[in-house]
């Protein structure tokens, strides 16, 4: 019998879904992060690159599962960074890059910062952001070419000329205008609806914009706002008619309202946001991705001597310190919130940071879990497949050591990572033990 299935298998002739291996995660303590609660004792049962069951106990294992064992660390399901940059992490020499580093240079390393972002928890980002070679990333992850997260992707950014997003600030006269740079700096609503265009052309998953001014560009103002309302209808309508998603880059009161009476769907960083702009922000359901770290992280980096141009410095000093109670402002007023940090403005793998910091601005640790997990995923539009661990969704699981309910930065311990069914961690063998089931 076991000759004729085998011969059958081989000869295509049997559906080979029938011998997808089962694998039995047993937990300790399994994280829910929709219902806000810690469950202990639990069997997460996987078949090939989806969750089948999650129950109660560990579930007795047949011939042939793979076992897990997960019994002293805490699970829950793969996080979620809403708002990153894998094509580069930024440093000293960042404006000097632009005029050295050709698009396979930055493909390369956007593969190791892929996988350090993996390696670190987090199996799906956002992607908001770069020179275009994020779509060829993403494609390479999703073929298997390379390890790293689900990645949803914005391209390249839009921008008014001589906004935030416009990639030649610093350039001299004769440099700026190849047209592949320029595409998306547009001025004016039919220029903008022609940028949404071609970004959807490349392949982009969402639009991103640039709605105020930001603190890493050589731009004097990292307030005010740099689209007008026209222009901003104009994007997201026709991101609408595409099918896509807007995430708008704004720091100053003015641009985060246009942006939101516009439709944008989220709001990135969102410093300086007032009463108005939070009493909008509830009226109109648009998600905040406060990026905590981000403003940390530069701050920090604008106190080294020479670290930043002085323009970048003094812009990193002022929204630094403010940042973080924007957010605290935000949670308590009850604004939608999203996990996201702008990984690439600080170091890749780092993402966990940002747990710290939203606990230390009043929010419990289990909301925090949430926000990366059931919120970023329905930002991104993905709650059927991502964000809880339930059947039929993908089997992206991460397990830490300590109880991160008790002491957020267990966050920074990741034991344990699967995505879709493959194991990426596995943390010393004595902890983290696996062993397949025999006769």
């Amino acid at each position: 019998m076991r000759k004729l299935l085998l011969c059958l298998l081989l000869s295509g002739c049997f559906p080979a879904l029938l011998f997808a291996q089962r694998t039995l995660l047993y937990c300790g303590k399994l994280i829910d992060p929709k219902a806000g609660q810690v469950l202990t004792e639990m069997t997460i049962i996987v078949t090939g690159t989806t969750v089948t069951a999650v129950q109660k106990g560990y579930a007795p294992a047949a011939t042939g599962d793979m076992v897990i064992d997960l019994k002293d660390l805490t699970v829950m399901p793969g996080l979620i960074d809403s708002h990153v940059h894998l094509e580069d992490q930024f440093s000293a020499n960042t404006q000097l890059k632009g005029f050295t580093m050709n698009e396979a240079d930055i493909a390369f390393q956007s593969t190791v910062y892929a996988k350090t972002t993996l390696m670190a928890g987090f199996t799906t980002v956002r992607d908001v952001g770069g020179t275009g070679v994020n779509i060829a990333l993403r494609n390479a992850i999703n073929k298997g070419l390379v390890a790293g997260p689900h990645m949803y992707t914005a391209g390249k950014i839009l921008s008014s000329t001589g906004g935030h997003g416009d990639p030649t600030h610093g350039y001299r006269e004769g440099l700026y205008a190849e047209p592949s740079y320029t595409e998306t700096v547009c001025d004016g609503p039919d220029a903008c609806i022609k940028a949404v265009r071609q970004m959807y052309k490349e392949g982009a998953d969402l639009i991103k914009i640039t709605a105020s001014g930001g603190v890493l560009s050589l731009e004097k103002d990292g307030l005010g706002a740099q689209f007008s309302d026209e222009e901003l209808h104009a994007i997201v309508q026709t991101a609408k008619d595409y099918g896509m998603s807007v995430a708008a880059h704004a720091h100053g009161a003015e641009a985060i309202k246009r942006a939101i009476r516009a439709g944008v769907t989220s709001i990135e960083h969102g410093t300086f946001m007032d009463d108005e702009a939070i009493a909008l922000f509830k009226k109109y359901g648009t998600w905040y991705v406060p990026t905590i770290i981000a403003g940390k992280s530069v701050a920090d980096s604008a106190k080294i001597p020479g670290f930043f141009p002085a323009v970048i410095a003094g812009k990193a000093l002022a929204v630094g310190p403010i940042i973080q109670g924007t957010f605290a402002k935000a949670y308590k007023a009850g604004v939608k919130i999203a996990f996201g940090t702008d990984a690439g403005v600080y170091a890749h793998g780092k993402n966990w940071m940002e747990f710290v910091y939203m606990t230390e601005a009043g929010m419990p640790p289990l909301e925090a879990i949430k926000c990366a997990t059931v919120n970023a995923a329905e930002l991104i539009g993905i709650s059927d497949k991502a964000g809880t661990l339930e059947p039929g969704k993908w089997a992206d699981i991460v397990a830490v050591k300590g109880d991160p309910v008790q002491d957020i930065h267990a966050m920074g311990q990741v034991w344990f990572v699967m995505k879709e069914g493959k194991v990426y961690v596995r943390r010393v063998i004595e902890d983290v033990k696996m062993e397949r089931v025999k006769e």
